[in-house]
């Protein structure tokens, strides 16, 4: 979509509150007590706003600006410092070696993998949700280019130690479980 067509949607969506992705949610016992997190392509910034109440100094990041301004507000209205950025983080990637949280949910660019790698410090997390292409129903984007190949978090993150990783695609019953997405954390291991 174009950053007009981003824009319409932060404007018009209004199912608030929205909630952490569930690699953040599930797994909020794994984030450092201090540090500097990212959230990247933040949309309404759920999972800053997570990071934030967690006592990081949290920064966000959107190419749609109607979503950062909802998120500033609500951090406001929360009272929360979240630094929030209009960035195309395609043509403008995380500086290295920067952060020790990168979130990332619902947004894939795999050209963008190596550049996350390098900016997570020593030690720092990498929590990684989207879309599969083995899916149980029409949710998500309808182009498989944004869309992962089985395994492909795998791949792309091979460089970091894998903590936890979740794919579920087809297997068994498919009325439950976590479906249509993977999940991963991963660390960066400096040898």
């Amino acid at each position: 979509m174009s950053v007009i067509e981003w824009n319409q949607r932060y404007q018009t969506t209004t199912t608030l509150p929205l909630q952490p992705c569930k690699v953040l949610a599930d797994y909020t016992y794994l984030l450092p007590t201090t540090g500097i997190a990212l959230d990247l392509a933040c949309g309404l910034g759920a999972n800053a706003l997570l990071l934030a109440r967690h006592g990081l100094e949290t920064h966000a990041w959107d190419y749609a600006e109607t979503a950062i301004k909802r998120l500033q507000a609500k951090a406001q209205s929360q009272q929360l410092q979240i630094h929030t950025q209009v960035r195309d983080i395609i043509a403008s990637p995380p500086p290295a070696d920067t952060y020790d949280v990168i979130v990332v949910c619902h947004f894939l660019d795999r050209q963008l993998s190596p550049a996350l790698i390098k900016s997570l410090k020593p030690n720092g997390l990498l929590f990684y949700q989207t879309f599969t292409r083995t899916t149980i129903n029409e949710a998500g984007p309808k182009n498989p280019r944004f869309r992962l190949a089985d395994n492909e978090l795998l791949h792309l993150f091979s460089d970091l130690q894998i903590v936890i990783y979740h794919e579920e695609g087809t297997i068994g019953d498919i009325t439950q479980g976590f479906r249509n997405e993977a999940l991963l954390i991963a660390r960066k291991i400096i040898v």
